[in-house]
């Protein structure tokens, strides 16, 4: 790490579009990554499905366990989603 430089954060998350469907991602900025999503920039599952909101996210010291996150939450299934969600949203 550079002196006098912040160390970077590393977010997987999870959305739900206004359909009720689940997107999985990661990144290092995750306010920038939503507006992004709702603006219908970047990922093109999500174009025309926004607004989304976000009801999963997770910080991680590596870009390496934050994409493994997204790959973890991408291949659960609805009901697994569902269920991370509503545990995560006690918390």
């Amino acid at each position: 790490m550079i002196k006098g430089r912040p160390r970077s954060a590393f977010w997987a998350y999870m959305v739900e579009c206004k359909y009720g469907t689940y997107y999985a991602g990661w990144t290092t900025d995750l306010k920038k990554r939503i507006t992004a999503h709702n603006e219908g920039k970047g990922a093109k599952y999500l174009r025309g499905k926004g607004p989304v909101t976000l009801v999963y996210k997770k910080k991680y010291a590596t870009a390496l366990k934050a994409q493994a996150q997204e790959r973890l939450l991408k291949g659960l299934t609805r009901k697994k989603k569902e269920e991370l969600v509503t545990k995560h949203m006690r918390l």
